[in-house]
């Protein structure tokens, strides 16, 4: 249409005209642009101008309060501490050896449901530092770089660290409780586990971080998702199913949890000294073993 009207708005960014004829379309407003010297104007019916100015003005107020709702979140910094703790975790290794030596740091620190259970709480942490043998050693320090790095981009490195060490804890202990005995097991996998537990009930409680309007449905996709991964990860002939499973459910209700409590980032300082709190309950928990 074109002929005689009103200029309702007028731009010189054809985009944002562009945009505001949209609104009018949808709302069902004749409307038309027309290239100006001062810029694209936006030409409506004498008798509709009411009206559109109405319908862009509650768009404006539309947009303005969904960025209100959903800020951009600032940016974080890079983090390695995934890849530091599998470093760690490899030194560690070439001091231990494999499960197979029989050596003293396996009698005092793998996860005997037995001993836990009569008090020797400290094997549930002991335990993540240990592996069985190379391959199981591999597959849990690539693992950790992945996901307790992105854990950690999220919660930042000190925070990050503590909630995988306490749900990798948790899922042992839990563990060790259901078998009550009889049964003994090594390794990172279960705080492995619980990064991706954290991971989900951050993508599903905290939408603005990954994109707003998150909806209903997309979060039961994350949900989907993550529990998939569980099952083609964590349920080989040699996994223990149940503290994967543990530390899953163990990393989701604090990744939960602190998704929905924490209002503010820590400072790097706090981070810092929390990162070095969780490396001094490890080593806590190892004096507490021998």
């Amino acid at each position: 249409m074109n002929g005689p009207g009103t200029a309702v708005r007028v731009t010189s960014n054809r985009r944002e005209a562009d945009e505001w004829a949209v609104v009018l379309a949808a709302a069902g407003i004749p409307h038309w642009l027309r290239q100006r010297l001062d810029g694209w104007a936006l030409i409506v019916p004498p008798d509709d101008a009411a009206t559109a100015l109405q319908a862009l003005a509650a768009y404006d107020q539309e947009s303005a309060g969904e960025g209100a709702l959903a800020p951009t979140p600032p940016a974080r910094p890079l983090t390695i501490t995934g890849a530091v703790v599998a470093l760690l975790l490899v030194g560690f290794f070439a001091i231990t050896g494999p499960r197979a030596g029989r050596s003293a740091w396996f009698e005092q620190g793998s996860a005997d449901a037995g001993r836990m259970m009569a008090g020797e709480w400290w094997r549930a942490v002991t335990a993540l530092t240990l592996h069985a043998d190379v391959p199981h050693l591999a597959g849990n320090a690539v693992a950790l770089v992945v996901l307790m790095t992105a854990a950690c981009w999220h919660l930042g490195p000190g925070l990050g660290a503590w909630l995988l060490l306490l749900a990798g804890a948790a899922g042992n202990l839990l563990t060790a409780a259901v078998h009550g005995g009889g049964h003994s097991s090594v390794g990172a996998s279960t705080a492995v586990f619980a990064a991706v537990g954290i991971l989900a009930a951050h993508r599903v409680v905290t939408p603005a971080r990954v994109g707003a309007g998150l909806g209903a449905r997309k979060r039961w996709v994350v949900v989907a998702a993550a529990l998939a991964l569980l099952a083609m990860l964590g349920t080989g002939p040699h996994a223990d199913v149940l503290a994967h499973l543990f530390g899953f459910a163990a990393g989701g209700g604090l990744g939960l949890l602190t998704a929905l409590t924490r209002r503010h980032e820590l400072s790097g300082p706090v981070q810092w000294l929390l990162l070095a709190g969780a490396g001094g309950a490890v080593a806590g928990a190892w004096r507490l073993a021998f």
